[in-house]
């Protein structure tokens, strides 16, 4: 029997790329989306041409208590199993503390840190049966401290942590670690000009940005390594270093 993986935010950028590189390696991959249902339709499409069945597409709003308890449920009743679950999904913008508002707070929260501990609470059974694996997607700048993003950083950081947590509370059936992204991809919505670029490359020891795949093989690294739990593991080229 094939394996799952629940990917959230697997429509686009490393969430896509993470998909790609289960489906590869044999892996039924249920694709999370919330608004982009072209683009993850178009995925489970290409995974599923290449081997029937093999793919499925959920949508959801984690910033929605309700659509969180939906995900979980539909998630169980797909291929009655769970191996991996890869909390992906994050909403990414500034909030200056004089601008900040309790929506900004409800928003930033939701999708990086209150939908990932819920979802994962609700496939806990299923998890521990299969012997499973719980990989949390943070960020290396929540240790630098991001001015501006106050909220987004509170999230994250809260990921980090309960990421340890979990590590010890669900041991020992369950492995819970973290991948902590470097200077990957442009934020949505953004370019980097030529000066910006070359101004974050001069920061990284490896001397270039990484790309979807460095994240996506990192994390089936991890979620195949059997001894590994509570690890949050910077994928940076060495900037983590500096």
């Amino acid at each position: 029997m094939h394996k799952v993986v629940l990917i959230t935010g697997a429509a686009h950028r490393i969430g896509r790329e993470t998909a790609k590189v289960f489906a590869e390696d044999g892996w039924n991959v249920i694709i999370h989306f919330n608004s982009s249902l072209k683009a993850a339709a178009e995925l489970a499409a290409e995974f599923n041409a290449k081997r029937s069945g093999s793919a499925c597409i959920i949508q959801a709003d984690l910033d929605i208590d309700a659509d969180v308890e939906r995900l979980v449920s539909e998630s169980k009743e797909v291929y009655g199993r769970i191996d991996a679950l890869i909390n992906n999904a994050s909403s990414f913008y500034s909030t200056p503390l004089p601008d900040i508002s309790y929506e900004d707070w409800d928003k930033l929260i939701g999708s990086n840190l209150k939908g990932p501990l819920f979802i994962t609470k609700g496939l806990t059974p299923m998890l521990e049966e299969a012997k499973g694996s719980v990989i949390n997607i943070t960020d290396i700048n929540i240790d630098k401290g991001l001015p501006g993003f106050s909220i987004y950083s509170a999230a994250k950081g809260g990921l980090k942590a309960i990421t340890k947590v979990l590590a010890k509370e669900l041991a020992p059936n369950i492995r819970v670690n973290a991948v902590a992204p470097g200077a990957i991809l442009e934020p949505p919505g953004k370019s980097w000009s030529e000066e910006e670029l070359a101004k974050i490359v001069s920061k990284i020891p490896l001397n270039r940005i990484g790309d979807e795949s460095d994240i996506a093989n990192t994390v089936k690294f991890i979620v195949d390594s059997k001894y590994i739990t509570g690890q949050t593991i910077n994928v940076d080229g060495g900037r983590s270093l500096a």
